[in-house]
C-alpha cells in the first residue's frame, strides 16, 4: 500500500490454511482500492502464486498475457457463442456482469449468450430466454481449492467458434488464469478501468462494453420471472461477512422502527442464516415493526425487492438489484477502505439515495439522514423492471 510491494510472493500464503489471509487481506486489500498501480502489483504477485502451485504455468508469461488482455479492443468476426464469466458475488453480477450480458445480446442477437458460473447467480437472469447457463462451481478455501475450477473452465470454453468475456472474474483469479486462446479472450479489468475518475462500476462497465461491443448505453438488469407486486418495503441487513459495513449499537432496531412507522409492511431477508439471521430476528423483535421474513435463495428475495415500493439496506447485493429494477432505494454505505471504493460500488440511477458513512463517523446522525431519505424514497414512483 505504501508503494513498496515485495518482489516475490510470500509463498507461505499458498498453504491451504492461509486462504483467509491470502484472499481476505492480500487480494481484497489490493483490489478494493481500485488503484491501477496495485492492479499491476496484484498481477505480478498472484502470477507467481499460481505458477507456484499449478503445473505447467510460468509467472512471467501469466503476467504478460494478462497485460495484453486488459487492453480494450473491439470484438470482430462472427461468433456462435459468447461466454460471459460470473463475478461470483451476486451484487457484482448485477452491477457489472449484467451490463456485459446486455451488450452481448445487443451486439450478437443470433449468437448463444452463455452465463458461466454458479446456479444461484444465474437465477438472477433465468427469466431471460436469451441467456443460457453453464455451471462452474467456485470453491472457497485456500489457493489450491480455488484453482480447481480451472480445468473445468478450459473444457467448457474450448469451442473455437466462441469468445470469452471476463469481467474481472474470481473464476480466473481476476484475469490471471488462461482459459482460452488470446484471440478469443477479452478482459474488463474493472479495478483499473476508469483510472482516477469517480464513476461507478455500472457506468464503467457500460463504457467498456461500448468500446468492446460497439453498443453504448447499456445498463444493469435482472430477469426474475414472476414479480410479487405490493406496497411493502424490502430490507436486507446482510453484510457479506464484512462486519465493517454494519453500524453498531441500536441502529438496526431503530431503522426497523422508523420503517414500521410508515405503516408499510416490511419484508426482510434472513440472509445466509446463522448469526446474520439471528441478528435480523433480534432487531425485528426489539423494534416491534411489522416484519415478515424471507428465507431461501437470493433470487426469491430479489423478486421481492423488484416488486417493492422501497428497498433499504447496507452496501450489498440487494441495493444493486433495486437499482437495476428501478426501485427507489436507501443504501447505508459504510466500511469502505478508500473513497474510490465507495465511488465504484455505490448504486447508480434515478431513485438511488446513498447515505455515506465515513470511517470514524460511528453512524452519528445516520437515522436522521435515513428519515429524510425515507420521505423522498416513498414519494418516488416505482418503475417497471
Amino acid at each position: 500500500m505504501a508503494g513498496r510491494p515485495p518482489k516475490e510472493f510470500p509463498h507461505a500464503l499458498a498453504q491451504d490454511a492461509c486462504g483467509d489471509a491470502l484472499f481476505g487481506i492480500l487480494v481484497e486489500g489490493l483490489a478494493d482500492r481500485f488503484e491501477p498501480a496495485l492492479c499491476d502489483a496484484y498481477a505480478r504477485l498472484f502470477s507467481q502464486a499460481i505458477a507456484g502451485v499449478a503445473d505447467g504455468l510460468d509467472a512471467a508469461s501469466l503476467a504478460a498475457r494478462r497485460e495484453r488482455a486488459r487492453m480494450p479492443r473491439p470484438i470482430s468476426g462472427k461468433w456462435r457463442r459468447i461466454f460471459v464469466l460470473s463475478r461470483i458475488t451476486l451484487g457484482a453480477d448485477v452491477a457489472v456482469t449484467s451490463v456485459i450480458l446486455a451488450a452481448a445480446k445487443r451486439r450478437f442477437p443470433h449468437a448463444e449468450v452463455v452465463f458461466v458460473g454458479p446456479r444461484k447467480n444465474y437465477e438472477l437472469f433465468a427469466g431471460d430466454p436469451h441467456i443460457h447457463h453453464l455451471e462452474a462451481a467456485y470453491r472457497r478455501g485456500g489457493l489450491r481449492q480455488r484453482l480447481t475450477v480451472w480445468e473445468d473452465l478450459k473444457k467448457l470454453l474450448a469451442a473455437p467458434d466462441s469468445v470469452v468475456i471476463d469481467p474481472d472474474s474470481r473464476l480466473t483469479q481476476l484475469g490471471i488464469l488462461p482459459v482460452c486462446s488470446d484471440d478469443r479472450y477479452h478482459l474488463f479489468e474493472s479495478r483499473s478501468y476508469g483510472g482516477d475518475s469517480d464513476r461507478s462500476l455500472p457506468e464503467l462497465a457500460a463504457a467498456w462494453a461500448g468500446e468492446t461491443f460497439g453498443v453504448p448505453g447499456m445498463k444493469p438488469y435482472v430477469s426474475l420471472g414472476h414479480i410479487p407486486r405490493g406496497g411493502h418495503i424490502a430490507v436486507s441487513l446482510g453484510v457479506g461477512e464484512n462486519p465493517a459495513k454494519r453500524l453498531a449499537g441500536s441502529f438496526e432496531e431503530d431503522l426497523l422502527r422508523l420503517l414500521g412507522e410508515t405503516g408499510a409492511p416490511i419484508c426482510m431477508d434472513k440472509g445466509a442464516g446463522g448469526e446474520e439471521a439471528e441478528r435480523a430476528l433480534r432487531a425485528a423483535a426489539a423494534s416491534s415493526a411489522p416484519v415478515t421474513f424471507w428465507e431461501g435463495a437470493f433470487a426469491g428475495f430479489a423478486a421481492i425487492i423488484a416488486g417493492s415500493r422501497l428497498y433499504v439496506g447496507y452496501d450489498s447485493a440487494g441495493q444493486h438489484v433495486a437499482a437495476a429494477a428501478g426501485v427507489p432505494l436507501i443504501s447505508i454505505f459504510a466500511g469502505f477502505p478508500v473513497p474510490r471504493m465507495f465511488d465504484r460500488w455505490r448504486p447508480a440511477g434515478e431513485g438511488c439515495q446513498v447515505i455515506r458513512v465515513d470511517s470514524g463517523g460511528a453512524g452519528a446522525g445516520v437515522i436522521e439522514r435515513v428519515a429524510h431519505a425515507l420521505g423522498q424514497g416513498l414519494r418516488a414512483p416505482v418503475s417497471e423492471p
